[in-house]
């Protein structure tokens, strides 16, 4: 495929010196957009747009067509997995995703098994490739998939939860059926990256959204360990290229240092962890990304480059950072203001890298 024009992103992740700080933003394709909801309404529904392979590029590049980001994201959405091991995802109108078929039986759960993504997860490899070629080598693309743990989530509660009453039950009543989930998403999850990077994904990054709704202990035993075993799992080269890899809980400033040691290339940290205090913790033996609190965003650009300035400054000199929101962007969001924060982010982010610019 094309060489890569810019490649401070994949440089970035693997702590090698950079001229600037890279950044790209979860969720920067979406409904904050007018253009895409443009390309939604030609869809029909969220799960059309997701499952077109041209649509899905389309919206892919959308964001960087208005802004001067540094990587892409495929469009897709993490529960096309369970939804690939025909547990009947739809979309209720105000209500987001749900599933027909919720696990909730040891019998439903003996029967789980992990999909082939050459066949069942076939157009999200489509996508993958199509938005490859489309990019042109401009930036690198990333793919991605839930954690075990958070997939589960949506699986046994049948889709989103304030409290996680029934997965959590089960958690504590039953924890075998919940550690049999957990094995199949583990083997889910590392085949579906691995085929997303043999289909042209240059990154990979692992969203354990709900990981940070576990207790201490818990955390280490039903979603660190089986995102550990995903990321033994990973393709860590693909033709002679190194794949990085990222890791995301939110809420899991506690367990900077256990995440670290699971051999992830990077940690991305919500807003309520300091990155100064995150990159001493774990003593600079992985990349960082993060962590613009999203609500900084409606405020004047005054403020939104004032603290830009200040993120820049918590991680300080050096490369490993790579400059992202602490969690997805807000659909309300105006696009003028994710201009100013991707120009001021390669305005003041030069002057951290000084030092290493002369090993480029």
């Amino acid at each position: 495929m094309t060489p890569l024009v810019n490649d401070t992103f994949l440089r970035a992740l693997l702590r090698e010196p950079t001229p600037y700080t890279p950044v790209w933003l979860m969720r920067q394709a979406g409904r904050y957009l007018a253009e895409y909801k443009q390309t939604r309404a030609k869809a029909g529904s969220f799960l059309a747009l997701a499952k077109s392979p041209a649509l899905a590029t389309e919206v892919t590049l959308q964001p960087l067509d208005r802004f001067k980001l540094d990587a892409a994201i495929l469009f897709s959405d993490i529960l096309t997995v369970p939804d690939a091991m025909g547990l009947g995802l739809y979309f209720a109108e105000g209500e987001g995703p749900r599933f027909e078929r919720p696990l909730r039986d040891a019998g439903a759960i003996a029967k789980l098994c992990a999909p082939d993504p050459g066949k069942e997860l076939k157009y999200v490899l489509d996508a993958v490739s199509e938005i490859r070629r489309a990019l042109g080598g401009r930036v690198p693309l990333i793919g991605f998939s839930g954690s075990p743990y958070t997939l589960a989530c949506y699986m046994v509660e049948g889709g989103g939860s304030d409290d996680f009453r029934t997965i959590k039950t089960m958690l504590y009543s039953e924890p075998a059926l919940l550690h049999r989930i957990l094995q199949v998403n583990a083997r889910a999850v590392a085949d579906y990256l691995n085929a997303q990077i043999e289909a042209g994904a240059q990154a990979v990054m692992i969203f354990d959204t709900w990981g940070g709704n576990l207790s201490h202990a818990a955390f280490r035993e039903f979603s660190l360990d089986y995102t550990a075993q995903v990321i033994s799992q990973l393709k860590r080269e693909h033709n002679g290229v190194r794949i990085p890899n990222i890791v995301f809980t939110k809420g899991g400033g506690l367990w900077l240092e256990a995440i670290a040691a699971i051999g992830c290339d990077c940690i991305g940290l919500d807003w309520t962890t300091s990155l100064g205090e995150a990159r001493k913790r774990t003593d600079n033996r992985v990349a960082l990304q993060g962590n613009l609190d999203p609500m900084t965003l409606f405020a004047s650009s005054e403020a939104i480059r004032s603290e830009v300035a200040r993120v820049l400054a918590d991680f300080g000199q050096g490369s490993g950072h790579i400059f992202n929101l602490g969690h997805g962007i807000s659909q309300f969001t105006p696009p003028d203001a994710v201009a100013t924060l991707v120009d001021a982010v390669h305005s003041y982010s030069p002057a951290y890298h000084q030092d290493t610019q002369t090993a480029q």
